[in-house]
């Protein structure tokens, strides 16, 4: 009962950020994924809440502050060659002002909006599944 289990499950914030008919967009370096486009986010800390969560990252990554968080879903998001499991935790959020900027270039390469009906490609898992419609639950809207 007490063994550390060789595979864990881990959960993470994405934020989908609109500006008016855009989204908001990083492509990945440094992690699964690197190459791939996905929205700001990253792993919800102890005792943080996913809007919380939400906010820092999308601070951190790309220098903006947003308003409105609001729930909009789950993904569930297998990376089978990396061998990494995630629960995603989706969040819709308000363009307040301001230019997004590489504040972590650690983590990204690029970044840029892009309309909704021409998202670059590749996409990173989590945001191909909100898209495929495999999201589990949420007020969408």
């Amino acid at each position: 009962m007490g063994e550390k289990p060789d595979k864990i499950v881990m959960t993470g914030v994405s934020v989908l950020i609109r500006r008016d008919d855009q989204v908001l967009l990083i492509k990945r370096r440094g992690s699964h994924g690197a190459g791939t486009w996905a929205c700001p986010g990253g792993h919800i800390d102890f005792g943080e809440t996913p809007e919380a969560c939400g906010a820092r990252e999308t601070r951190e990554e790309v220098g903006l502050a947003i308003a409105g968080l609001r729930f909009i879903g789950i993904t569930n998001d297998v990376f089978e060659a990396e061998g990494k499991h995630y629960i995603t935790i989706w969040m819709e959020a308000r363009y307040v002002g301001g230019e997004p900027a590489i504040a972590a270039p650690g983590e990204m390469t690029e970044l840029g909006w892009f309309a909704w009906d021409a998202l670059p490609e590749p996409l990173f898992l989590p945001l191909a599944n909100l898209i495929a419609g495999g999201l589990y639950a949420g007020a969408q809207g």
